[in-house]
């Protein structure tokens, strides 16, 4: 089919590479403009917009879709169908309107539970116990639109939303190569009025961790939020990010360190362990190797500045 792609970050990647290995005629990419990065703060290129300058397609990234420019520009590539996972902006009626077969959504849950920008985030939040992939015909509410296709996967009981987001990615890609071989085929599902849930936004003040909290909802905010923005702590006065952790035994105020194995910590109700984590300014580590060199002992207190 010719194909219209729209994506930006490295979750789009994926399903771009599944496009072109399948065959399907790109006739354009469409990805957020480059940004400021790094420490001379160049203007870098997303990954969605250097990987598909390597597979030698054409790129595109305007800053709105909204004007009529644009849109006839668009409507200009003839295109059957658009494909679009996570890029970024709000599409227009017009834009919607011009593929023949219109825009179809892959999104990372079974809709219409955790709508919106954060769906992987929030599901391990919430301690679901299953998420997924929706492909979804675009309409112009946010996520609202009818499933032509959706799979479930079990969340891991030490999932985070680092190896959530690569299971899913491509998932994505696995389906909706799937989907377009049989898109004429399929009868979109509308979405029920019932189970709706927005999945708002990640906000840096919810990376700060509370130990007066039961262990199972620390454990849940650490897997969440690694890698991004990382779950914090303080730790005899330098900032720690957990990124990984699971339920362990154990009891004490809250906060403090336990004795082994690895690294155990009292919450408000029950204990952590710490699987791996990162000071400010090192590389991440496994819990292990940071205790040798850490010098935390039991009766330490995390959280205290």
């Amino acid at each position: 089919m010719r194909v219209v792609f729209m994506g930006t970050p490295d979750f789009s990647v994926p399903v771009l590479e599944a496009l072109a290995a399948a065959g399907h005629e790109i006739a354009a990419v469409y990805c957020q403009p480059p940004r400021p990065a790094g420490r001379g703060k160049k203007d870098r290129p997303t990954p969605v917009h250097a990987r598909a300058l390597e597979l030698g397609l054409e790129v595109r990234h305007p800053a709105s879709l909204k004007g009529a420019d644009e849109q006839a520009a668009f409507a200009a590539l003839e295109a059957q169908v658009a494909v679009v996972v996570a890029y970024g902006l709000i599409l227009p009626q017009p834009v919607l309107d011009a593929p023949d077969y219109g825009c179809l959504n892959i999104h990372a849950s079974l809709l219409p539970r955790w709508r919106g920008a954060a769906p992987i985030q929030r599901a391990i939040l919430a301690g679901d116990r299953m998420t997924g992939i929706a492909v979804m015909q675009m309409e112009a509410g946010l996520d609202t639109g009818p499933v032509l296709m959706a799979e479930a996967t079990e969340i891991a009981a030490e999932e985070t939303s680092e190896t959530l987001h690569d299971r899913l990615s491509e998932m994505g890609a696995r389906m909706i190569v799937d989907t377009l071989s049989r898109l004429p085929t399929l009868t979109p599902e509308p979405q029920p009025d019932e189970g709706v849930i927005y999945a708002t936004k990640i906000e840096k003040s919810e990376a700060r961790i509370d130990w007066t909290r039961p262990a199972r909802i620390v454990d849940r905010q650490i897997r969440a939020l690694a890698p991004f923005p990382g779950a914090w702590t303080e730790a005899r006065g330098e900032r720690l990010k957990l990124l990984g952790s699971r339920m362990s035994d154990g009891e004490g105020a809250p906060g403090e360190v336990l004795g082994g194995p690895g690294l155990r910590v009292a919450c408000g109700d029950g204990a952590i362990e710490v699987t791996r984590l990162q000071k400010a300014g090192r590389g991440a580590q496994d819990a292990d190797a940071f205790l040798r060199g850490a010098g935390l002992v039991p009766g330490d207190r995390l959280g205290e500045e």
